[in-house]
């Protein structure tokens, strides 16, 4: 299946399921993050820097796993100082990256926390015990437990608002200008959060992964980031017998159905030549965003390091 034109993508609002207890299920998962403390723990980074003071950050995320992430704040900080900050997601597999790029950031008076995904390039621990196959990604992790709550993103999902929580509580940090920023799952991760607590008051997700997943699979998943999809049918379904059970299920964590919730400013980039996160199901998300937005559209570029971006970001949050 191509892709659509451009005209057709600004009209697309995604074609895979929302299921009918979406709000009670999310109701549900925040209450239980409700409960949890924003207590954290401050190792020093080996790094040293001038401009920031850089640190390993550990919280207790839901389900008691012991959660990793990385803050870099300004050297003058202080509460009589409050400045802006930036919940900062990676890419899937990876981790939360080098400290070099947060210290940039807190240079110029923007406080970084920097999420390690549970169990996958960082330090952070993936506790979850699940029912059924564990093979060849996150987006299937849990999906075979009669327990929605089981499916691994849930729970990262909630580790993205208690890193704004955290960052929020910072003596240092006005919490009333916190954003998120992040590229594939990091975008996707930055959407959901955005969706997820309000308070969030910028969002920059560039060419965001985790959505419209029936769509996703029927373009052809097994060349894009959602080949875990065909893996999954194959072995598990071949037949295709649960196929409308499954796309259910994944709606739980399909960041398209989050996006209506969305309260904050929200800079959306994604490229058209995106062969990995197809930009069909990149625009389900956008198009359902009903919040002050702006939309950055790259013809020529895919999923990949996007010129100036970077400075782009930077400027939105200094505004903040």
């Amino acid at each position: 299946m191509g892709e659509m034109p451009l005209d057709q993508l600004k009209k697309y609002n995604g074609s895979s399921p929302k299921p009918d207890d979406f709000d009670a299920y999310w109701s549900r998962a925040l209450a239980e993050l409700d409960a949890q403390s924003l207590e954290y723990e401050l190792v020093p980074a080996a790094i040293t820097s001038p401009l920031a003071e850089c640190f390993h950050l550990y919280f207790t995320g839901v389900g008691g796993a012991r959660v990793h992430a990385k803050l870099v704040r300004p050297i003058a900080s202080s509460t009589e100082n409050q400045g802006p900050a930036m919940a900062m997601f990676h890419g899937y597999s990876c981790d939360s990256g080098d400290w070099f790029d947060k210290i940039a950031y807190a240079a110029h008076g923007i406080t970084v926390l920097a999420l390690d995904c549970r169990g996958q390039g960082g330090l952070s621990e993936d506790n979850l015990q699940v029912k059924g196959t564990t093979l060849r990604g996150h987006i299937i992790r849990g999906l075979d437990d009669p327990d929605p709550d089981k499916l691994y993103f849930r729970n990262v999902f909630l580790d993205t608002v208690q890193t704004v929580r955290i960052l929020m509580s910072m003596p240092h940090v006005d919490a009333e200008r916190v954003g998120v920023h992040g590229c594939s799952q990091g975008g996707a991760l930055a959407t959901a959060c955005a969706g997820l607590e309000p308070r969030v008051k910028l969002a920059v997700p560039v060419y965001p992964f985790l959505t419209d997943y029936r769509h996703a699979w029927e373009m052809g998943a097994s060349t894009s980031a959602y080949e875990e999809l065909v893996y999954y049918f194959r072995w598990f379904d071949p037949n295709h017998e649960r196929e409308d059970d499954i796309f259910e299920k994944l709606g739980y964590i399909d960041i398209s159905n989050l996006a209506d919730r969305i309260k904050a400013k929200v800079l959306f980039v994604t490229g058209l030549a995106d062969t990995i996160c197809p930009p069909s199901t990149q625009f389900a998300v956008y198009n359902r965003i009903r919040s002050s937005k702006e939309l950055l559209v790259y013809p020529e570029y895919g999923h990949e390091y996007i010129p100036r971006l970077s400075d782009r970001t930077l400027e939105l949050f200094l505004k903040l």
